[in-house]
């Protein structure tokens, strides 16, 4: 597993998360982070919820060369955040993929920091950045785990548009499958199955 990355990997802190549980401020504390204010622009990635285009291979320039950023804000806060101060020349959103943080563990989309940052080195081909950061915490190798196959799907598209397709197909087939499994009853034991023996 590589030591380090060698892009700057960045966050703008909101102070809404609890700071023993901000993964954000952990990685701050390893120099892992670099924390930026509010008004700076980075030229990198950004990952926030207001993008309108989502992450893919086509970015994987400018994250290795530019880096990538999340905002770290409460997710039960989003219309108090204020999002205009915090400039990118690339914001993008994350598909679809299921958080294991202590907080938000299952919930779809509501990842932390670093979940976050890992799945965008991911999707662009930094496997063992996302490793890394993962790696420093007792739960991040179950983001890997539990999002394997979406990764993987998602790293194979080129572009948003691709991103968005194979999100949105995944998610029918999952729902269908629902479906058929809510469906599903047990049905009663075959007549053979249940007549004893007549005697001959």
């Amino acid at each position: 597993m590589t030591a380090k990355v060698n892009f700057p990997v960045a966050m703008w802190d909101l102070k809404q998360c609890d700071p023993r549980r901000c993964s954000g401020r952990k990685l701050a504390r390893q120099n892992l982070i670099k924390i930026l204010r509010l008004g700076q622009r980075f030229n990198g990635v950004c990952l926030t919820p207001v993008a309108v285009e989502y992450i893919s291979k086509e970015d994987a320039e400018v994250l290795k060369g530019n880096g990538v950023a999340v905002v770290d804000c409460s997710w039960a806060r989003l219309q108090d955040t204020p999002f205009n101060k915090m400039k990118s020349s690339r914001p993008r959103l994350l598909p679809f993929l299921i958080a294991t943080n202590p907080v938000n563990y299952g919930k779809p989309s509501k990842l932390s920091c670093v979940e976050a940052i890992a799945a965008a080195m991911y999707i662009c081909g930094e496997k063992e950045g996302a490793e890394l950061y993962l790696s420093k915490f007792k739960w991040g190798k179950g983001f890997l785990t539990m999002n394997q196959e979406l990764l993987d799907i998602y790293s194979s598209c080129n572009k948003s548009e691709d991103v968005v397709r194979a999100q949105n197909d995944y998610l029918k087939k999952a729902q269908q499958e629902a479906e058929v499994n809510r469906n599903t009853i047990d049905l009663p034991p075959s007549d053979s199955e249940t007549e004893d023996d007549e005697p001959e």
